[in-house]
């Protein structure tokens, strides 16, 4: 029979440190400690019966040049870029993907870059990934180095693809977690030339939901929208018109996000 607490309670300080923990913790009748029951709480697994891994589960290689029999040389037209995008700004297929927070020109090494880096990350098993841009496009001359000003516009150099801020630029999905793509989203995403960010459907959402919740709690009354309307201290001539139709929130390819 074990000897009662209090015997031990007796014993010098300097020896207590030799007396099991469960003793000097003060447990129960005779030193026995008592079994606790607690109620674990675990996560339930996500539901993944609604999704369906396609064919080629793989980003499908993207032809450097156009496939069409004479590519007309196009002006800058720096408008391509500039604003919010009003496609590909939702998603489809995949539940993860990289988000665009500017306006920049992909091309064809940023494809590449970024269908090699998510073809050697992911599994095609039980993951897959989509293009939300389409192949490029848009052709950008050059003229060669040391080539005198003047007879006309240069040759073709490259073919880009114009990208606005607010769209997606590629999809992932499957039966995943936000926690596995992540990290190699985020590599893609600040290799290229515009401010990007990998999101999630959930993520997605809620960034829209703090954007719309902090225009309603603003208690500035003069914002920028109300000034430039009722052209206060004639400031229209020193405005764009895309000022006042973007409300001052983006200027050129760059997305102001601290402006409500």
């Amino acid at each position: 029979m074990a000897a009662p607490l209090r015997h031990f309670r007796r014993v010098p300080a300097m020896w207590r440190w030799r007396l099991p923990g469960l003793l000097r913790a003060g447990g129960g009748p005779g030193g026995v400690a008592v079994p606790r029951a607690g109620l674990k709480k675990w996560r339930l697994p996500p539901d993944y019966s609604g999704i369906t891994i396609p064919e080629k589960p793989k980003l499908k290689f993207i032809d450097k040049v156009p496939a069409v029999p004479k590519v007309r040389r196009e002006p800058r037209r720096l408008r391509d870029i500039r604003g919010p995008s009003q496609v590909a700004t939702d998603f489809t297929q995949g539940q993860y993907g990289i988000l665009a927070l500017g306006g920049g020109y992909l091309h064809w090494g940023h494809f590449e870059m970024i269908r090699l880096t998510i073809g050697r990350s992911i599994d095609p098993k039980s993951m897959f990934a989509v293009w939300r841009v389409p192949a490029p496009y848009k052709s950008v001359t050059k003229k060669s180095l040391g080539h005198r000003m003047g007879g006309g516009k240069g040759p073709v150099d490259r073919y880009v693809t114009a990208v606005k801020s607010g769209r997606l630029v590629v999809e992932v999905g499957g039966r995943c977690e936000f926690g596995e793509v992540r990290p190699f989203l985020h590599r893609v995403a600040q290799k290229l030339p515009f401010p990007a960010v990998a999101v999630s459907r959930e993520s997605l959402q809620e960034m829209r939901r703090e954007e719309e919740q902090r225009r309603l709690d603003n208690q500035n009354p003069w914002t920028f929208e109300r000034v430039v309307t009722s052209n206060m201290l004639g400031m229209r001539k020193y405005l764009s018109p895309y000022d006042l139709k973007l409300k001052g929130r983006y200027w050129g390819k760059f997305f102001l996000k601290h402006r409500v």
